[in-house]
């Protein structure tokens, strides 16, 4: 007998430190306080929405002009600029040089025009004064040698040739003198009238080719479109800088003075948002954080959502109507791109009650 119940023992022991083990090893669970307390809306009836932290400038993607090789940075992340301050500048090395080339070639295009202009010399005019004074001294001696032969009567005395040789010199010696004088006239009119324009269209050629130039190598420097803050920078020196839209934009600037909250209301809640309905915003992981802010308007512009929540009443193809508040408290803790829990104050609608029948009219019935 006594072998008979020793088996079912040792197992029912056995079974007993198997449970004690297992009850043991089983690790235990305290429960413990988050670390703040969820976001609650103080409001007696309101819309809850996620917003997302953004300059009231909206985040400006600033880009280049012109894709090269960054030579030059002026800023850093967090600095303040000014409106029209250097933030980085690119390689400039060939227009420089193309710059020098055509600033000569403006030169001496300028100093051709003021050649023409000053025209004629001082030193040029005495020359030709001299030819006129010869000239003119030349024709009144040819003309004393024509007075001189005609004065002879007798036809025998002189040769016809002589007569008509001596009257030819006084011919050409007239129109020597006519030809100084217009020479002299010629060089005090100074430059042709045509030759000026083409020299000054010579000159506005050249300018334009030197601005051209300047325009371009100040497009090689990328400055701030607005006041504001950089808010993310990806520029570095020596990196080939692309213009145009980018996945990850070179600089991110705007003005944080104050922060704007971009809410997306999904579309079903839409309809009880009001314009200029009061609002709190509390930072994702400091929901005791209640921050106030002000309306200040509407995106007329409904478009898809993008950040899912995950609920099971929620459809993907859910759209949100985009509200912009405004913080009001300035010294708040914030960050562009960092997300709120908000919630949007809405105007109290009374639980509509289903009518009761009429007992008296059922049983008629």
């Amino acid at each position: 007998m006594k072998k008979t119940l020793t088996v079912p023992l040792i197992a029912v022991l056995v079974f007993i430190v198997a449970v004690g083990a297992v009850l043991g090893m089983k690790p235990s669970r305290r429960t413990e306080p988050p670390p703040s307390p969820p976001p609650a809306s103080k409001f007696a009836s309101s819309v809850g929405a996620v917003g997302l932290i953004e300059a009231n400038t909206e985040n400006i993607d600033v880009s280049c002009a012109v894709s090269g090789m960054v030579t030059q940075l002026f800023v850093k992340a967090g600095d303040r600029v000014q409106h029209g301050q250097k933030l980085f500048s690119l390689d400039d090395r060939d227009l420089e040089a193309d710059l020098i080339v055509k600033r000569a070639m403006l030169n001496g295009a300028r100093a051709q025009l003021a050649k023409l202009r000053a025209e004629p010399r001082p030193e040029e005019l005495p020359p030709l004064e001299a030819k006129v004074t010869e000239a003119q001294a030349l024709v009144a001696d040819a003309e004393v040698q024509v007075q001189l032969i005609e004065s002879v009567t007798d036809s025998r005395a002189v040769r016809k040739e002589d007569v008509l040789r001596r009257r030819q010199n006084y011919e050409a010696a007239k129109a020597r003198l006519a030809q100084a004088e217009k020479d002299l006239a010629l060089t005090k009119a100074g430059a042709w009238k045509p030759d000026l324009e083409i020299a000054e269209t010579q000159v506005a050629q050249a300018e334009a080719a030197v601005h051209q130039d300047e325009v371009s190598i100040e497009r090689l420097t990328t400055r701030a479109p607005i006041e504001g803050t950089i808010l993310q920078n990806k520029v570095r020196l020596g990196q080939y800088a692309q213009c145009g839209p980018l996945n990850e934009p070179l600089m991110i600037l705007g003005s944080v003075t104050p922060f704007h909250v971009r809410v997306d209301v999904d579309e079903h809640d839409a309809g009880r948002v009001r314009n200029g309905g009061a609002a709190v915003g509390s930072p994702r992981g400091n929901g005791s954080l209640e921050i106030p802010l002000e309306f200040v308007r509407f995106e007329p512009y409904v478009i898809p959502k993008k950040s899912l929540t995950g609920d099971s009443t929620e459809r993907v193809d859910t759209r949100v109507l985009q509200v912009i508040y405004r913080v009001k408290d300035q010294n708040a803790a914030l960050n562009v791109g960092q997300q709120m829990d908000v919630y949007i104050q809405t105007p109290s609608a009374a639980i509509p009650t289903r009518p009761q029948s009429d007992p008296a009219k059922g049983r008629g019935q």
